[in-house]
């Protein structure tokens, strides 16, 4: 299939009134779950409502969902300071849908608090990859000091450290094989690549692809910019594989999605410089009975945005 760009004209919006909705997952049977700063998760309804569930603190942020439906929430909290008193500032929980009832999985790791846990990924034996941001907040947060990192949470509810110095750890993914972990570097501009060893451990990283774009590292700097000096930045959010092997990576603060075809050749998929309807996209997921039903979170719109893609979404555990 050709990796074909969608067009403005061809997004439209779903769960309008939805809070921070930084991510989206969508469950075997094609409900619409929403990160939600109001609840812990927001389901689109078919009739353009909210089903708001839960009460998660903080700042719900990458979620994804295990094969029992409950959905895997990863709370960047701290980093604005907005923590719940009740389950740390940037715990990684786990919601119920049916019930509302949250359940912290992880608030620390070898005594590092957990202040911005950002993206949970469910891998086939049910273990949960999670990328921390960084251990700093505010106007801080991007400097470029690689403070990020990846961990993982064991069946047994055990915690693994894998991988340390990651400049602002963000979007995290496997491939279909689950022989590499794919992490996006938010101020490197770039997506590392790490080799999952036979025994769970990770190797050395590699930069997949090139770099994205130019980086900032003071956000402030940013808002004079144009929006065409702001397509030219390329930090990096959320990722996600299609069917045909493309890595799908979101661009916030140039409003991009792109594309890295295994051939490392980069395809805009969509741009939307002025933010017309696709405002500082985060990250990218896939449903549908085709899985060809692609949805596009934001921290900074309220709702999410909806697109046909060219390519299905290579189906998470929960989609098999």
């Amino acid at each position: 299939m050709p990796l074909t760009p969608i067009r403005k004209d061809q997004l439209s919006k779903v769960g309008v009134g939805v809070q921070r909705p930084e991510d989206v997952v969508v469950s075997r049977d094609g409900r619409v779950w929403m990160s939600d700063q109001a609840s812990a998760a927001a389901e689109a309804l078919p009739d353009g409502t909210l089903n708001r569930v839960g009460n998660a603190g903080g700042a719900p942020n990458g979620n994804n969902m295990d094969t029992d439906g409950r959905i895997i929430i990863a709370n960047v909290g701290g980093l604005d300071g907005q923590g719940s008193d009740d389950s740390g500032v940037g715990p990684v929980q786990r919601l119920d849908v049916d019930t509302g009832e949250i359940e912290v999985l992880a608030d620390q790791i070898d005594g590092i608090p957990l202040v911005a846990s950002n993206y949970p990924h469910v891998d086939s034996q049910e273990r949960i990859w999670v990328t921390h941001s960084t251990s700093r907040s505010g106007g801080d947060a991007f400097s470029g000091d690689p403070d990020g990192f990846l961990f993982r949470i064991e069946t047994d509810g055990s915690l693994t450290m894998l991988a340390t110095e990651i400049e602002f750890a963000n979007g995290i993914t496997l491939d279909p094989r689950e022989e590499n972990a794919y992490v996006c570097s938010t101020t490197g501009c770039h997506v590392l690549r790490y080799p999952i060893n036979d025994d769970g451990s990770l190797g050395e990283p590699e930069v997949y692809g090139p770099q994205l774009g130019k980086s900032v590292a003071d956000l402030a700097a940013m808002r004079p910019l144009s929006a065409e000096q702001r397509g030219e930045l390329g930090l990096t959010d959320g990722c996600g594989f299609d069917q045909e092997g493309n890595l799908w990576v979101t661009l916030p603060m140039s409003n991009k999605v792109v594309a890295i075809t295994p051939q490392f050749e980069v395809v805009t998929m969509i741009e939307d410089l002025e933010g017309e309807i696709m405002q500082a996209p985060t990250n990218v997921s896939w449903g549908g009975d085709d899985l060809s039903d692609l949805y596009i979170g934001s921290i900074r719109s309220d709702y999410v945005v909806h697109a046909r893609s060219p390519i299905p979404g290579e189906p998470l555990i929960h989609q098999r």
